[in-house]
């Protein structure tokens, strides 16, 4: 079992409810903070920062964990939702699912796992349309740059530059402009 250090002072009672509720379902579960972060899309060291109270966890965390340990999710749901509330002002905000009615039930929860913590998700979503748009770019480009028709002999050579056919002293059939 994880030994843990006090939580800071400052932290909202609301807060420290839910990260001792955490605590107490990360020992239940049996597992290290490495054998949890393989288990969930969470790092190690975000599972540091969601237990020892310097980050608010996402609300996918608790759900996560929650699930591993074979807790209570509505209960464990109300303790983030009181938590999140209760979180400092400045503090960033915890990436997780929209909390709107609608939202929420488009997203759902059957199948969808967690989504990385923070703004990986964005970053590599930006960075794919990036290197998509590029490649695109390319392509129009070589398409822009190669002749029109493989039988159009006149788009590889200027104007008035005759082939070796042309220039010779025996007629060629139709090699010739």
């Amino acid at each position: 079992m994880t030994r843990w250090q006090p939580l800071p002072d400052s932290l909202p009672r609301e807060t420290r409810h839910l990260v001792e509720q955490m605590r107490v379902l990360k020992g239940r579960t049996g597992l290290s903070l490495a054998e949890l972060a393989r288990r969930t899309a969470y790092s190690k060291s975000s599972w540091q920062r969601y237990l020892s109270g310097t980050k608010l966890p996402p609300r996918g965390a608790a759900q996560v964990l929650g699930r591993l340990a074979g807790a209570d999710q509505a209960r464990l749901l109300a303790l983030w939702e009181l938590a999140e509330q209760a979180w400092r002002p400045g503090e960033p905000e915890p990436a997780g699912p929209p909390r709107d009615a609608a939202a929420a039930g488009a997203v759902g929860d059957a199948g969808a796992g967690p989504e990385p913590a923070g703004g990986a998700h964005r970053w590599w979503r930006t960075a794919a349309l990036a290197a998509f748009a590029v490649i695109v770019l390319l392509v129009a480009g070589l398409l822009w740059a190669l002749p029109r028709r493989a039988g159009d002999r006149t788009a590889t050579r200027p104007r008035g530059v005759l082939s070796r056919a042309c220039r010779s002293r025996r007629p060629s059939r139709g090699r010739c402009p």
